[in-house]
């Protein structure tokens, strides 16, 4: 380590005939040298540092095909001992299980319960795209394939990110060259989620001036395009000391030009402090030699200036201890289009990326690294050990920048054969897709790629010049197909390239899903969909893959699992299923709930129980977590506590915005325990008595609030109709009820429509009394215009009051029958959208009564009387007849029960049957008997003097009173 100030020294002599063209520069294109001299010699020193520094610095940009080059090359040259990598250091033990994924893939730390961060930014989530065209994939598959070499991850931890995060300042600020518009992204373009993105080489202009004036000298249109015409093409075939030299620069010249925003700076700044204090902890806690390591970083951290830059630099940066979070890590798929999302980069960038680095590496012949047995990788002889170097004297670096610098470009020829088939191509791929291209076209993008090219001062088209060729020459106003020409470009250049995760590097729950689903006999880890059929029937073993897709279509997103035939509902389970299932498309999100347990019922009943505890919870969500723990879980232990917390929810709500779905679930849950439980449970009781109590109470105060619905009200008065004879089982008083429908006076007219069928569902308002109301509304010309709001409420009456049908039937055709067309005409449209609007779920209901009451044919309608309009038949008049008088006229029923007693007496005489009050003092011991039961002592009177059955209960009612008393109760 002592020879770091000889390196330094010799750095410095190395560039002096650089410093003095850029002074001399300075002076002739300045005003005065100060400014621009400090700027140019400050990134020359910034060079010189990072030469000179003994642990060599290894400056790339993300996902560059020269860096990844550039990064194979010296790896099998250097053979370094230790390889110090800037990525987040506690994804270390996810890395070796790249090999088991086809790339891309992104290795990603996910939290989603936090301690120490703002709950609103929940869940958490770091993501770090992997693709092959990348240097960082290079020094990975080098290090873990290599027996002996270390791999280090030095930068800041997840927990770090966030601890430094500074999105509330930089919320809504648009970054990078995306050229497409909102909501236009594919869904690859989503596979990262909502997640902060960490690349290696974040290399980009932080100067808007700067990049604007590189863009329009380099007649590009973007900053991904300027970066591959005039950095990677040119660095494709350097060697390794101009390569690094160019890149310190580009670094500097980058960071010295950056706008002073103070809080990006400081965070890049604590970044380099962080990487270098734990690279020399490593080294001193391993006492590796420096000259043995190799640290790859981004370009920009490179060219760094804090003290604590070197193995030699200032000691004393305190690294702040991570928060209480627990992080979860793993793998998730990754695609082009997602990392060209996630970092700004400009449409198809990536995939010409990956097109590049085919290319360079059929060109120069370099074998790069790959990880043993990774999917789309031919198997490889493993590996010996890392040589030492020779122990030979480092040779002095020479000054490759001022030659670089100096130098015309090397003009690329024209490949005409190249171009000639991307034309072909393209050309087939539009008629493919429905575009009317020949082979005039094909012969126009050709001639238009070299016009533009050479319009840009470039030899050679680009990918972006013929795409732009293609565009021109082939799109026209409409796209016919799902694809334009743009995009066709980008998949002929090497398309999308999706990732996947193998099932070795799979959590837990994910593989525990695939088990489960093995007899389905499907693929599921491929994309695209996957059709399942299920015959429980025959097959009951399939019963448990219904269940786990019942469970996946509750949990993953829209489309995962997706049923076509089958439905479960409370208390009904299909025999037959057939579900559409993209599982490898939405691997993202079965990886992301394997965070969260290690089986689906876990992860489920997880969920629910943040569902229900949640602040914001309401009753019907409370009931809908209910509902979902009796169908997917077993048993009843989960659904019971949520009930009980049901109970306390509803307690504590003033408003009525939930009540329609608390009536829907709590009638389901109802009707499911009556059928399949000997008993309800005692949560669902209390319920039941609790909400008739809550709802009586607040029934007036919904009449008269402007914002409760009528669908609101006509709910809370269906929970009280529909609950009545439960709740007065369980101890409610119907006077509540009667009480809170008088103190109702609600001013709006489909609620007042709505309180009179209440007063008729009581009996405190007869229909004769209802329909005379209706009738007086007709005959009203003031109330004419709102009588369709007045039907609104009745419409919505059927819910608590399903019996008021052929009521609403018959005020809407009164309304049709009197109401002339000139009023008609403008009001039936009113009377429509408003059905449609607030009654359209009852609205069947309404027309089954129509057809019911209105006749079937069109002939007989001219002849038919609504049933309204009908006087009721006069019943024939009944002589009133003597009990005793009526069973000798209708002798059969005391036949059939004498035989039945087995008596054999015939019929007395009608002469000399005696009357029931002359059975009395014949057959005295009844009477008696309940004479003494009821404490009476009143003689009995002589068979002559004895009254009749009235006169004798009127002269004594004491024993009738006494009687009564004993059956009814006091």
């Amino acid at each position: 380590m002592s020879k770091a100030p000889e390196n330094r020294a010799a750095a410095a002599t190395t560039f002096a005939s650089l410093r003095g063209q850029l002074h001399e520069a300075a002076d002739r294109f300045a005003d005065g040298p100060e400014a621009l001299e400090g700027i140019l010699l400050g990134m020359v020193d910034d060079v010189d540092r990072a030469v000179g520094e003994p642990l060599e610095i290894f400056p790339v940009c993300h996902h560059s095909p020269a860096s990844a080059l550039a990064m194979a090359r010296r790896l099998r040259e250097k053979q370094p001992k230790v390889v110090y990598l800037e990525l987040c250091e506690d994804m270390a033990p996810l890395l070796t299980e790249l090999r088991n994924c086809r790339l891309p893939v992104a290795v990603q730390a996910f939290a989603s319960e936090i301690d120490g961060f703002p709950a609103e930014w929940a869940p958490l989530s770091v993501v770090a795209p992997i693709t092959e065209a990348s240097a960082e994939y290079q020094a990975i598959a080098y290090a873990l394939d290599t027996p002996g070499v270390e791999l280090v991850l030095v930068d800041r931890s997840s927990d770090h990110v966030f601890q430094w995060d500074t999105r509330h300042e930089q919320a809504g600020e648009p970054t990078g060259d995306d050229t497409t518009g909102p909501g236009t992204e594919p869904a690859e373009a989503a596979l990262h989620g909502e997640a902060v993105g960490v690349e290696i080489g974040d290399l980009r202009p932080r100067f808007a001036e700067l990049e604007e004036h590189l863009l329009r000298h380099g007649k590009v249109r973007h900053w991904s395009e300027w970066w591959h015409q005039y950095v990677e093409i040119p660095l494709g075939d350097s060697d390794h000391d101009t390569y690094r030299q160019v890149m310190f620069l580009i670094g500097s010249l980058f960071r010295r030009l950056a706008p002073g925003d103070g809080e990006r700076v400081r965070v890049d700044e604590d970044r380099e402090r962080y990487m270098w204090t734990r690279m020399r902890e490593h080294l001193t806690t391993t006492g590796t030699d420096p000259a043995d390591c190799l640290y790859v970083c981004g370009a920009f951290h490179a060219a760094s200036r804090v003290e604590e830059f070197g193995v030699h630099g200032a000691g004393g940066f305190t690294i702040s201890p991570r928060t209480a979070t627990r992080w979860q890590y793993g793998l998730i798929p990754s695609s082009h289009a997602a990392i060209e999302a996630q970092f700004g980069l400009a449409s198809g960038s990536v995939s010409i990326a990956a097109t590049q680095w085919a290319k360079n590496l059929k060109r120069t012949r370099v074998k790069p690294y790959r990880l043993r047995g990774q999917a789309g990788t031919k198997k490889e002889r493993p590996m010996k050990a890392a040589a030492p170097p020779a122990a030979v004297a480092p040779a002095a670096t020479e000054d490759q920048l001022s030659g670089f610098l100096s130098r015309p470009p090397v003009l690329d020829t024209l490949d005409e054969a190249e171009l000639l088939g991307w034309s072909v191509d393209i050309t087939r791929a539009a008629r493919r897709n429905g575009y009317l291209a020949s082979t005039a076209d094909a012969i126009a993008v050709f001639e238009t790629s070299i016009l533009l090219a050479g319009m840009r001062d470039r030899a050679k088209p680009t990918p972006y010049d013929f795409q732009d060729a293609a565009i021109t020459c082939i799109e026209k106003d409409t796209v016919p197909g799902r694809r334009d020409v743009r995009r066709l470009v980008e998949i002929m250049m090497g398309g999308d390239r999706i990732g996947q995760v193998g099932y070795d590097a799979l959590p837990p729950l994910a593989r525990d899903v695939h088990d489960r689903l093995a007899p389905l006999e499907l693929n599921l880890q491929q994309r695209g969909v996957r059709r399942a059929l299920l015959d429980m029937a025959s097959h009951p073993e399939l019963r448990a893959c219904s269940d786990v897709l019942w469970m996946l279509r509750r949990l993953m997103p829209v489309g995962a699992a997706r049923p076509i035939m089958g439905e479960r509902r409370l208390g009904e389970r299909s025999i037959q299923e057939s579900w559409d299932l993209s599982l490898g498309t939405h691997q993202r999100a079965l990886i992301e709930i394997g965070y969260e347990g290690v089986s689906l019922e876990q992860v489920l009943e997880q969920r629910l129980r943040r569902t229900a505890y949640g602040p914001q919870a309401t009753t019907a969500d409370v009931l809908a977590a209910v509902e979902d723990a009796t169908l997917h879980l077993a048993g009843r232990r989960l659904a019971d506590e949520l009930g009980t917390r049901a109970l306390e929810v509803l307690a504590a709500e003033r408003t009525v915005d939930g009540a329609p779905e608390v009536l829907r679930r709590v009638r389901g849950l109802l009707a499911y325990y009556r059928t399949n439980e000997p008993v309800l449970p005692p949560w669902i009781e209390s319920f039941v008595k609790a909400g008739y109590a809550h709802y009586c109470t607040l029934l007036p105060m919904a009449f008269t609030d402007e914002d409760a619905t009528v669908r609101q009200v006509a709910a809370m008065l269906g929970f009280l109709f529909s609950m009545e004879s439960l709740a007065l089982s369980l101890g409610c008083d119907r006077t509540q009820l009667e009480l809170a429908v008088a103190q109702s006076h609600p001013q709006d007219p489909a609620k007042t429509a709505l309180l009179w069928a209440a007063q008729v569902q009581l009996g405190t308002l007869s229909r004769e009394q209802l329909r005379t109301r209706c009738d007086e509304l007709l005959a009203n010309p003031l109330v004419v215009p709102s009588y369709p709001h007045y039907l609104s409420g009745f419409v919505h009456a059927l819910e608590p009051v399903p019996g008021l049908a052929d009521m609403v039937v018959e005020a809407v055709s009164n309304a049709f029958g009197r109401l002339p067309d000139a009023v008609l005409l403008p009001w039936l449209p009113v009377l429509i959208t408003t059905l449609r609007s607030n009654a359209t779920e009852l609205a069947p209901l309404l027309i089954r009564e129509a057809g019911r009451i209105f006749p079937a044919r069109l002939a007989a309608l001219d002849t038919w009387l609504p049933p309204w309009r009908q006087r009721p038949a006069q019943a024939p008049a009944v002589r009133a007849t003597d009990g005793v008088s009526l069973l000798p006229a209708h002798p059969a029923t005391c036949d059939a029960l004498a035989d039945l007693l087995g008596c054999a007496d015939g019929w007395t005489p009608a002469d000399t049957r005696p009357r029931g009050v002359s059975l009395l003092p014949a057959h005295p011991a009844t009477c008696d008997a309940l004479a003494d039961l009821l404490g009476c002592d009143i003689p009995w009177a002589p068979p002559a003097q004895a009254p009749g059955t009235v006169t004798l209960m009127a002269r004594h009612p004491a024993p009738a009173q006494a009687l009564a008393a004993l059956l009814t109760g006091p």
